[in-house]
């Protein structure tokens, strides 16, 4: 049960509460010198009771949301090539509303300098981007 406990504080969520409850409910029953069959079926029970009743609960109460940072911004963005993207030799850059990001090509196809590109998506420090044609525009 200490255990359990200290496990619990050690963590941001609530992820072995239920069984210290489970502990606690086998403990006390040992206390009361029960058969350990039973400390086993009350330690089962209680935890799974508890995890049933409280977890909807205890997942609304911690629910943290999304933030959204300022690399977020340049998804759906257009943007130019300012040097030739090729992803074989893992280089490329592309200024997005003002600011130069390490880029990919979506397709693997290498983009030369000065082509305007959509950003799709963003992977770690680099944005994944395809070419737009004229007629895309």
């Amino acid at each position: 049960m200490l255990a359990l406990i200290l496990v619990e504080a050690a963590t941001a969520q609530l992820v072995t509460i239920w069984f210290a409850l489970g502990a606690l409910a086998a403990l006390l029953t040992s206390a009361f010198h029960g058969p350990l069959w039973l400390q086993i079926v009350l330690f089962a029970v209680v935890s799974a009771v508890s995890l049933a009743l409280t977890r909807p609960l205890a997942k609304k109460l911690t629910k943290t949301d999304k933030v959204a940072t300022n690399a977020d911004r340049v998804l759906n963005q257009i943007g130019i090539v300012q040097e030739e993207i090729d992803n074989t030799k893992a280089c490329g850059t592309v200024m997005v509303n003002g600011a130069v990001w390490s880029a990919r090509s979506a397709d693997g196809i290498p983009i030369v300098s000065g082509t305007r590109v959509h950003v799709d998506r963003i992977e770690g420090v680099k944005v994944i981007v395809t070419a737009l044609n004229q007629k895309e525009e």
